[in-house]
C-alpha cells in the first residue's frame, strides 16, 4: 500500500503504546495532518486540526498532543481539551465542537485511506 493508491500505512500497530499520540503526514503534505491515540485500548485517528481555528495544528511540539495525565487531547494554541474517544471539547474555546475523525484500518499496521476514495474487491484487509 502507498499513499499513491490511496492508501497510506501510518505505522505498525505494535509502535503505538498505550496512552501515546504520534501525527502523521500520510499525504505527504509537509506537515503532521492526522493523529492518531492509543487510550484504553482502542485506537482513535483524528484530523490534526483544532476546530476553533481552521486548520490550527493541535500539537506544540511533534506529537505532543495529549495533556500531562494522558487523559485529553489538547490544542496548544487554544488551550482547548478534547475527549480522545469521541474528539468533542470538553473545555475551551470550542465547547461542544469537535475534532474530525479519520477512518482508520488497524490490523498488524495502521493505514488510513484518503477521504473519498472507495474501497475496491482487490484491496486487501
Amino acid at each position: 500500500m502507498s499513499a499513491s493508491d490511496g492508501v497510506a500505512r501510518l505505522c505498525r500497530a505494535d509502535e503505538l503504546g498505550e496512552g501515546e499520540a504520534r501525527g502523521f503526514d500520510p499525504w505527504n503534505d509537509g506537515i503532521d495532518t492526522v493523529l492518531v491515540v492509543r487510550h484504553e485500548g482502542q485506537v482513535h485517528g483524528w484530523r490534526d486540526a483544532c476546530p476553533h481555528y481552521v486548520d490550527t495544528p493541535l500539537a506544540w511540539r511533534k506529537d505532543a498532543y495529549l495533556d500531562a495525565a494522558r487523559t485529553r487531547i489538547v490544542c496548544a494554541a487554544h488551550g482547548a481539551q478534547f475527549d480522545i474517544a469521541t474528539g468533542v471539547c470538553t473545555l475551551g474555546p470550542c465547547l461542544g465542537q469537535g475534532l474530525q475523525r479519520v477512518t482508520l484500518h488497524i490490523d498488524e499496521t495502521i493505514d488510513i485511506r484518503r477521504q473519498g476514495e472507495e474501497e475496491t474487491p482487490y484491496d486487501i484487509p
